[in-house]
C-alpha cells in the first residue's frame, strides 16, 4: 500500500458504532478509550516492502524523504500526518465516552426501575423524556412510545407519591416545561349554532383522545404544586403570568374531565402563590367579560365560578374596592347571558358570598338581578326568583325599603305570568316568613303594587293551581289589613271601570274614522288588487 488513505480509518471507527449506541458500545465491550484506539491502529501496517518504497520513491521522489529503521523502511511525513490525525481521533472518543465511564467505572444499564436510581439521578424525573408528545387520532400508530411514556409517567406520579422528593431550581425548570408541552396546546374553532351549549339536554361531552396521558400530566401538576419542600419563591419564576394565562385558556376545553383537574390546579396556584392573586382575579374577570359580551361560548365558566366561590369566602374585612368591582362588573352581568342555566348555581353561590361578606351590598345586587332580568325566557324567570328569594332572606329592613317598589313591580308581573310555573314560584316567594314580614311593615306601599296581579288571577287564570295559590294570598293580606284590602279592591274596580271607559272611546274613534274614510275601493281585476295592496 503507497499510500495510507485516513478516512478510511474513519470509516473503520463509524462502522464500528454503527446501529448501536454509544452507551451500549461501551457496556458491551467494556474498553476504555486507549484500547480501543489501540485495536484501530493494529489494523494499519506498519511495515512496507522495498518494491512499494521504489514505488512510491518513483511517483514523488521530493515528498518522500525515508530513514533506515532496521528491518524495513518507514515514511517519516506520512507517519506525522497519521499522528496527528490519531490525535482528532483521540480527541473525537474523548467526547464520546465522558472521563466517568472510560476511568473504569461500572456503568447503569438502560431501563433500570426508577426505584434503584440513585436520589441525585431522582432529580431529573426523567421530564425530558415526557417532553415528547404524539398523535392519538390513530390508537395504532407510535403505540411503543406512548407506552414507554405512559410508564415514565407513572413511575413519576409514584416519586412524587412519596416524601424524598427534592426540587431543584432545574428541576422545577424542567418540571414545568414538561408541564407546558404536554398540556397547552389549541382546541378546534368553536362555529355559533342555534342552540347555545347546555340548552339541549341531550348533547353529551366530548372526551380527549390523549386522556390517558394528560390525566397523569395534570396528577403530576398537582402533586407538585401540593408539595410541601417546593419553594414559591423559586417556582414563581417559572409558574409566572402566562404560564397562569395558558392554564386559563385549558378551561376552554369540552372535556369535563380536564375542566376539573384544571380547577384543582387552579384553585392552589392561588393559594401558594400570593404574589399571582390579584393576576388571576383580572385574568378570570377578562374571561368573564369577554364571555358576557362578545361571544357567549365558554365551558368553564362553572368551574371558573366554583373556585371563586371559595376564594371570595376567603376576603378580608372590609372588602377592597377591586373585590367589590368583580362583584359588579363581573358576577352581576353572567346573568345576561342564554346559558346561564350551566352556572346558574356556582354564580349564585359567589354573590351570597359576597352578601355575607358585606349585607349592605344586597340593594345593589338587586337592581342589578332586576336589570337583567328576563322577559322572554321562563326557564331563566325560574331561577332569577330563586335567587332572588335566597337574597331577600338576607336583607333587613332598611336596604328592602331602598329597592321594595321596583322590586314588587316585577314580582307583580310574575305572580300574574301566563306560565304557571312563575306564577307558582312567585307566590312561593311571597309565603316566604321572611319575605311576608318584610311585606307586612310596608303592606302601605307594597299590596297597592301587587294586587291587580292577584286579582286578575282569580278572575281569568287558565291553572288551577295557581288560583288556589292567589286565593290563600289573598286570605293572608285580608287577615293582616282588612281595610288595606278593601281600599285596594276598590282601586281596582274604579281602574277596571276606567279602563273599559278608554276602551269603548278608543272604539267609537276607530269608528268615526272608518266613517270618514268611506267605503273601501271596488277592486275588481287582479292587477289593481295587487297595485292598490302595494300602495298601502
Amino acid at each position: 500500500m503507497g499510500c495510507i488513505d485516513f478516512p478510511s480509518i474513519l470509516t473503520l471507527f463509524e462502522y464500528s458504532f454503527k446501529g448501536s449506541s454509544w452507551l451500549r458500545f461501551a457496556a458491551s465491550c467494556k474498553l476504555d478509550h486507549s484500547t480501543m484506539l489501540k485495536q484501530i491502529l493494529a489494523k494499519l501496517p506498519r511495515k512496507l516492502s522495498k518494491s512499494n518504497l521504489v514505488d512510491s520513491a518513483g511517483s514523488n521522489t521530493s515528498s518522500s524523504n525515508t530513514t533506515d529503521v532496521g528491518n524495513g523502511f518507514q515514511f517519516t511525513n506520512s507517519c506525522n500526518v497519521i499522528s496527528s490525525r490519531l490525535n482528532v481521533v483521540k480527541r473525537m472518543s474523548s467526547s464520546i465516552f465522558p472521563a466517568s465511564i472510560t476511568t473504569g467505572v461500572e456503568m447503569i444499564e438502560p431501563h433500570i426501575p426508577f426505584n434503584d436510581v440513585s436520589n441525585s439521578d431522582k432529580q431529573n424525573l426523567k421530564l425530558n423524556l415526557c417532553c415528547s408528545l404524539y398523535d392519538f387520532s390513530d390508537p395504532d400508530k407510535h403505540t411503543s412510545e406512548k407506552d414507554l411514556k405512559l410508564r415514565i409517567l407513572m413511575e413519576l406520579v409514584d416519586f412524587l407519591a412519596s416524601d424524598s422528593a427534592k426540587f431543584s431550581e432545574s428541576t422545577i425548570s424542567a418540571m414545568c416545561k414538561m408541564c407546558a408541552n404536554n398540556l397547552f396546546r389549541d382546541f378546534p374553532p368553536k362555529y355559533p349554532s342555534h342552540y347555545s351549549r347546555g340548552e339541549s339536554e341531550d348533547e353529551e361531552p366530548s372526551f380527549d383522545p390523549a386522556w390517558s396521558h394528560l390525566q397523569l400530566v395534570y396528577d403530576i401538576l398537582l402533586r407538585f404544586l401540593n408539595y410541601g419542600s417546593l419553594d414559591a419563591k423559586v417556582a414563581k419564576k417559572y409558574l409566572d403570568h402566562s404560564f397562569i394565562l395558558r392554564l386559563l385558556n385549558l378551561f376552554e376545553s369540552e372535556d369535563p374531565r380536564e375542566r376539573d383537574c384544571l380547577k384543582s390546579i387552579l384553585h392552589r396556584v392561588y393559594g401558594k402563590f400570593m404574589a399571582h392573586r390579584p393576576f388571576i382575579r383580572m385574568a378570570v374577570s377578562n374571561i368573564i367579560l369577554r364571555f358576557v359580551f362578545e361571544t357567549e361560548r365558554h365551558n368553564g365558566i362553572a368551574e371558573l365560578l366554583e373556585i371563586f366561590g371559595s376564594v371570595i369566602s376567603g376576603f378580608a374585612l372590609p372588602l377592597k374596592k377591586e373585590h367589590k368591582m368583580f362583584l359588579f362588573r363581573a358576577l352581576i352581568p353572567l346573568h345576561k347571558p342564554k346559558s346561564v342555566g350551566i352556572y346558574h348555581h356556582q354564580l349564585t353561590y359567589c354573590v351570597v358570598q359576597f352578601i355575607e361578606k358585606e349585607p349592605k351590598l344586597v340593594g345593589n345586587v338587586i337592581q342589578g338581578l332586576l336589570r337583567y332580568w328576563p322577559v322572554t325566557s321562563s326557564q331563566k324567570e325560574l331561577m332569577f326568583l330563586s335567587e332572588l328569594e335566597e337574597l331577600l332572606e338576607m336583607i333587613n329592613v332598611e336596604e328592602f325599603e331602598k329597592i321594595m317598589v321596583p322590586l314588587f313591580r316585577r314580582i307583580g308581573c310574575c305572580l300574574s305570568s301566563y306560565h304557571f310555573q312563575v306564577a307558582e314560584r312567585a307566590h312561593f316567594l311571597c309565603n316566604n316568613e321572611h319575605i311576608l314580614y318584610l311585606i307586612m311593615h310596608n303592606r302601605q306601599v307594597i299590596m297597592p303594587l301587587i294586587f291587580s296581579a292577584l286579582e286578575q288571577n282569580t278572575q281569568k287564570h287558565w291553572n288551577q293551581a295557581v288560583l288556589n295559590l292567589t286565593q290563600n294570598v289573598r286570605k293572608m293580606f285580608s287577615e293582616m289589613d282588612q281595610e288595606l284590602v278593601l281600599e285596594c279592591k276598590g282601586k281596582f274596580e274604579e281602574e277596571n271601570s276606567m279602563s273599559s271607559v278608554i276602551a269603548e272611546r278608543r272604539r267609537l274613534t276607530w269608528e268615526r274614522l272608518e266613517n270618514a274614510a268611506g267605503p273601501l275601493p271596488n277592486i275588481s281585476g287582479p292587477l289593481e288588487a295587487a297595485t292598490w295592496v302595494a300602495a298601502c
